[in-house]
C-alpha cells in the first residue's frame, strides 16, 4: 500500500477510498490544522523613515491608508542588473515584469489614503533582437549588461515595446483611475546613434488616483501666466555625482508633491534609489517613506538626506 498505510487505515467512501488516520496521528493532524502562522507586526510611521528591504515585503507591513501621495520610478525592464536575487526588472518575460509591478502597486493602493494620488515614471525600450548582452557606453559604463531578456512574444526585432502604456492599462484594469499622462521632455536629452528613427528624449509620468474623488491642489502648480498646469513638462536631466544611474530631477518631483499632498503628509517612494523624492518632500515640509532593496543606495540616500541611522529600518523578506 502506498506510503506504508495498512488497509485497515483506509475506509470505503463514495467514489473510492479515503484515509482514516490512527488516533495519535489524527490528534497531530488536528493540531496542525489549528496552528496559526504569526504575521510580523505592522511598521509604524512616526516620521520620515527609510526601509531597507523588498518593496512588496515592506508595503505588506505598512498601515492601511497611511500615506497621502506615492511618487516612484520602478526599475525598467531589461535595462540594468543590480546583482540582487530579489530585484525587479530582469524577469524572463514582459508579462511577468508587468504582473510583478501590479502586485507591488496593489499593495501600495491599500497603504494610500482614499483621496491619495500615485505618480509613476517609467521608461520604454526596444526589443533586444534576442541579443543576450549589451556593450558599455563611454559616457555611461553602467549601461553594460551581461544578460538581457529575449524579445517578448508578439513583438519583432527593433520594436518599441510600449512598456509605459502596458503598465498604465494594467493598473487601470486593476482598479486605479488613470488621470493624466505627462510627457517629461528632456531638453538636454542624450544623443542616440540611430539613423532610422527620431532620437527619443522623453519619458512618461502617469498620474493615477485611488478613487474617483481625490486631493489635487491645482493652484499650487499653476504656470507663470496663471494657466492650469499643462501635460508636457520641460525638465533637464540632472545627474547625481554619487550615483551610477540616472536619478529623478527634483523639478520633475516638485509639481507632484505640491499638487498631491499637504504639509505634514507622508509621501512614499517604494523604489527610493538615491532618495530624490525624499529630498523634495523634506524641502516642502512633508515626511517621506522610502523603501530601497540595495544597501548601497540606502546609504547613498541617507547621506544625501542627512538621515540618521536610527530611522533606517532593515526589513527581512
Amino acid at each position: 500500500m502506498a506510503g506504508g498505510l495498512r488497509r485497515e487505515h483506509l475506509v470505503s467512501c463514495v467514489g473510492g477510498w479515503h484515509e482514516e488516520l490512527p488516533e495519535a496521528a489524527n490528534q497531530n493532524h488536528q493540531a496542525m490544522k489549528t496552528s496559526r502562522i504569526r504575521r510580523p507586526p505592522p511598521l509604524a510611521l512616526n516620521g520620515s523613515v527609510i526601509f531597507e528591504g523588498d518593496a512588496l515585503t515592506v508595503l505588506q507591513r505598512l498601515p492601511d491608508r497611511s500615506v497621502q501621495c506615492l511618487i516612484t520610478s520602478p526599475p525598467y525592464w531589461g535595462l540594468r542588473d543590480y546583482k540582487n536575487t530579489e530585484q525587479i526588472g530582469l524577469e524572463p518575460t514582459l508579462p511577468q515584469f508587468i504582473n510583478r509591478l501590479l502586485t507591488v502597486f496593489r499593495e501600495a493602493r491599500r497603504v494610500l489614503k482614499d483621496d491619495g494620488v500615485l505618480w509613476i515614471n517609467i521608461g520604454d525600450g526596444f526589443t533586444s533582437g534576442n541579443r543576450t548582452w549589451r556593450a558599455p557606453d563611454k559616457k555611461n559604463p553602467a549601461r553594460a549588461m551581461s544578460m538581457r531578456p529575449e524579445t517578448p512574444e508578439g513583438l519583432k526585432p527593433k520594436d518599441l515595446m510600449g512598456i509605459p502604456w502596458r503598465l498604465a492599462f494594467a493598473l487601470q484594469d486593476d482598479g486605479w483611475y488613470l488621470r493624466a499622462d505627462v510627457i517629461w521632455n528632456k531638453p538636454n536629452g542624450m544623443p542616440e546613434s540611430v539613423r532610422d528613427r527620431p532620437t527619443r528624449t522623453h519619458e512618461y509620468l502617469f498620474m493615477f488616483s485611488k478613487e474617483e474623488q481625490y486631493f489635487y491642489n491645482r493652484d499650487s502648480v499653476r504656470e507663470g501666466n496663471g494657466r492650469n498646469l499643462r501635460s508636457v513638462w520641460n525638465v533637464n536631466t540632472l545627474p547625481f555625482a554619487g550615483a551610477h544611474f540616472a536619478t529623478f530631477p527634483p523639478k520633475l518631483i516638485e509639481p507632484c508633491i505640491r499638487s498631491s499632498s499637504r504639509p505634514g503628509d507622508f509621501v512614499l517612494d517604494p523604489f527610493f534609489g538615491s532618495g530624490t523624492v525624499g529630498l523634495v518632500a523634506q524641502e516642502h515640509g512633508r515626511s517621506y517613506v522610502g523603501i530601497e532593496l540595495h544597501p548601497a543606495y540606502v546609504a547613498l540616500a541617507a547621506e544625501r538626506l542627512c538621515h540618521s541611522d536610527g530611522s533606517i529600518i532593515r526589513v527581512a523578506a
